[in-house]
């Protein structure tokens, strides 16, 4: 079988571009019904269509930024190379570039030829305090660009073939959400001594206490746990930390330029033993007990815990489904994403306090817990892996010609 390599010719020969631009903070500008994408939205997509972002402006603010349609957008500061597409009207930041097709039945072709030179756009990034791609830059760099009747063909076969890998990653991450649910289950039942068949329900997310057994005492947050307000000096005491859905305190995942473009001196710091808490993602789980020492935004605040509890406990007990329901029933705020529990709320918050024995008891049962789930998460997610590289390699291998496509 003979191959036929596709041709590489100036990204600008085959396409226009356009940079973002964001709106200023004003109220009127924001949460209306308009699509507005940064970098982030993009992670993942590999050339899919974006359906989701997390900011959305009005119309005046859209008017603000920067809007397209029928276009590929690209983001080009760190980290550079996520790729979606859009055939709705969307605005987008300063962090994306828009790559438009001089022929737009080439829309989907493109994104894929843009996902085979993702390390050449990585590559092309310049910059001392974060890396960006450049118009110049982008414009300048190569892409394969075969026939149209081979490029619609190859779209075509992409489509098909991504869609089954996707299904797979699909069922993939249901696996993985309920290997987290049961891990919390587990963890609802233990913390709160709950018996076997005792089942957790709505009512107890307005009341945390409920059913637990009577020789333990009650607290309240603001009792035991103090907050530490020790800020970041001139040099940072380790990395910068974030709060994960399921593990808990764990290294952020910015690249090293995106963390040096922070301004940490009005980041707080966490030491291990310390309790970390996003304020603004109590009700996603977003607190844990810290076994490192870094930095954590503004957004976080850091508690010292009494030595009446064990600090494993504390871990467990506020990421039980119970808490998570609790807090999210307490929040505050428009948009669901950033719903707020104010300080004085938490202060305020019922805390079920065991003998310290029975703490230590309850820990070590959820250590060894939820340690088999995270076993079984890692070859989940081993297995995502996989379908990632394949998905990647399947699209280099199609828009280049190595791979023969009817």
């Amino acid at each position: 079988m003979n191959i036929t390599v596709a041709p590489l010719v100036p990204l600008k020969f085959v396409a226009q571009f356009v940079s973002g631009g964001t709106p200023s903070p004003d109220s009127a500008n924001w949460d209306g019904d308009f699509p507005f994408v940064t970098p982030p939205d993009l992670n993942g997509l590999d050339g899919a269509q974006i359906s989701a972002w997390e900011r959305s402006l009005t119309e005046r603010g859209a008017s603000e930024s920067s809007v397209v349609s029928n276009a590929v957008l690209l983001s080009c500061r760190a980290p550079i190379g996520h790729i979606g597409v859009t055939s709705r009207e969307i605005a987008f930041n300063q962090g994306c570039k828009a790559v438009i097709p001089e022929d737009p039945s080439d829309l989907r072709f493109l994104a894929y030829s843009l996902v085979s030179i993702r390390k050449a756009l990585e590559t092309a990034g310049r910059g001392t305090t974060f890396t960006e791609l450049s118009a110049t830059e982008l414009s300048s760099l190569m892409v394969p660009w075969p026939d149209p009747n081979t490029r619609s063909r190859s779209a075509d076969y992409l489509d098909r073939e991504i869609r089954e890998i996707d299904a797979v990653l699909k069922n993939l991450e249901g696996l993985s959400g309920a290997l987290r649910d049961r891990a919390r289950i587990v963890q609802t039942r233990f913390v709160f001594g709950l018996a076997v068949g005792q089942r957790h329900s709505a009512a107890d997310a307005h009341s945390p206490l409920s059913g637990i057994p009577d020789h333990w005492d009650r607290a309240k947050f603001g009792y035991d746990f103090t907050e530490s307000t020790e800020r970041n000096g001139d040099d940072p005491p380790g990395p910068l930390l974030s709060i994960s859905e399921y593990r808990g305190v764990e290294l952020n995942t910015r690249t090293e330029g995106q963390q040096a473009s922070l301004d940490v001196s009005k980041y707080r710091v966490v030491r291990p033993g310390q309790l970390a808490a996003n304020m603004m993602w109590l009700n996603h789980g977003g607190l844990g007990v810290s076994s490192l020492t870094g930095y954590i935004s503004p957004d976080y605040k850091a508690f010292w815990i009494s030595d009446r509890f064990e600090p494993r406990y504390v871990h467990h007990l506020f990421r039980s489904s119970r808490y998570v329901d609790y807090f999210a029933a307490i929040a505050t705020g428009v948009r669901p994403n950033a719903q707020r529990v104010t300080k004085t709320v938490l202060d305020a918050t019922p805390v079920p306090l065991p003998p310290l024995d029975e703490q230590i008891k309850i820990a070590d049962e959820l250590d060894g817990a939820t340690a088999r789930v995270d076993a079984m998460l890692a070859k989940v997610g081993d297995l995502k892996s996989l379908l990632f590289e394949r998905r990647a390699a399947l699209i280099t291998d199609v828009v280049t010609g190595k791979k023969e496509v009817s």
